[in-house]
């Protein structure tokens, strides 16, 4: 630390009481204090404690029980998520982009925004922040590493969104297989967005009438699938859409809000996009793939070792 007044070196002089280290000049002796370093922005959350929070929201646990377990409030854990939700965005547009891949796989989970969609009173149904909430997730399969997403309604202008995005994070000088579900607006929007670029298929599964008991809560029973080519040469043997299936599933694991029969549900849209932006990012950059072994950026070359949350919001 050099003086302000007379440009001399300071020297060491005790602690100040939030632990920043404090210097004195021996000129003058005027005291400073060293600059006072804000990881978390405007933030006073320390960031031990912050990744403690952040921890337990990617292992399924909900705000509240958060907020009982570490202390910190749940206004503060939502700001936090927020800024974590944020920055993770950030780095994903800035990490996967123009990428080399080979098997693409998509799919759409189901979530909902302070009620379900046919719970809508009339004076909310032009409301598109309120009711049904589909993530698009685009998975390589053989890295496990998520290529992009997109948050919206299941309509043919959310598909349109999601593919464009899937467009970037794809290098488009390497043509891949891409498998999506039976979704129809796929084939206009990977047309408009991917022409030439991959050998595209769905397949399109075959469900039984739903049995009594079954129709609220299950979904019907599925009892073929059927693969259909639709866009250049696609491999028979790669029509798959497990991989990415099973990556819902782990959503619905890693995510309370996600998660099922819970009021742990989001309340605001924008909460809901934070939270995937922050689980996406875990799970592609910090999270070690248990068959892999790695992370699916290692995998993917664009990481060389498993970060840690304070390098993810770094």
């Amino acid at each position: 630390m050099t003086c302000h007044n007379c440009q001399s070196l300071c020297k060491r002089f005790g602690k100040h009481r939030n632990g920043l280290q404090r210097f004195r000049c021996n000129q003058c002796q005027k005291t400073y204090t060293e600059e006072h370093q804000r990881p978390l922005d405007e933030m006073r959350l320390p960031l031990d404690r912050a990744e403690s929070v952040l921890r337990l929201l990617l292992e399924g646990m909900s705000v509240r029980s958060a907020e009982r377990i570490t202390g910190v409030h749940r206004d503060t854990i939502l700001r936090l998520l927020v800024l974590a939700g944020e920055r993770c965005q950030r780095l994903m547009n800035e990490k996967i982009k123009g990428l080399d891949v080979a098997d693409v796989e998509v799919d759409e989970i189901w979530g909902y925004v302070f009620k379900k969609e046919g719970h809508k009173w009339e004076h909310e149904q032009d409301n598109a922040e309120i009711g049904d909430a589909y993530c698009f997730v685009a998975m390589e399969r053989n890295s496990k590493l998520v290529l992009t997403h997109y948050l919206g309604k299941r309509t043919a202008e959310s598909t349109d969104q999601f593919i464009s995005r899937l467009a970037l994070a794809t290098a488009p000088s390497r043509r891949y297989q891409l498998t999506s579900d039976g979704f129809a607006p796929y084939k206009p929007a990977v047309k408009s967005f991917l022409r030439g670029r991959v050998d595209f298929a769905q397949l399109v599964k075959v469900y039984a009438s739903s049995r009594e008991g079954e129709q609220r809560y299950s979904p019907a029973e599925v009892v073929d699938a059927v693969p259909e080519k639709v866009m250049g040469s696609p491999d028979s043997d790669r029509i798959c859409t497990s991989h990415i299936e099973r990556q819902n599933l782990s959503i619905r694991m890693g995510m309370r809000r996600m998660t099922r029969l819970t009021n742990a549900f989001s309340k605001k849209w924008s909460n809901l996009e934070f939270a995937y932006n922050l689980w996406f990012a875990y799970y592609n950059f910090c999270r070690i793939h248990k068959t892999l072994r790695v992370t699916p950026a290692m995998e993917s070359g664009i990481a060389d070792h498993p970060w840690s949350i304070p390098e993810l919001l770094g």
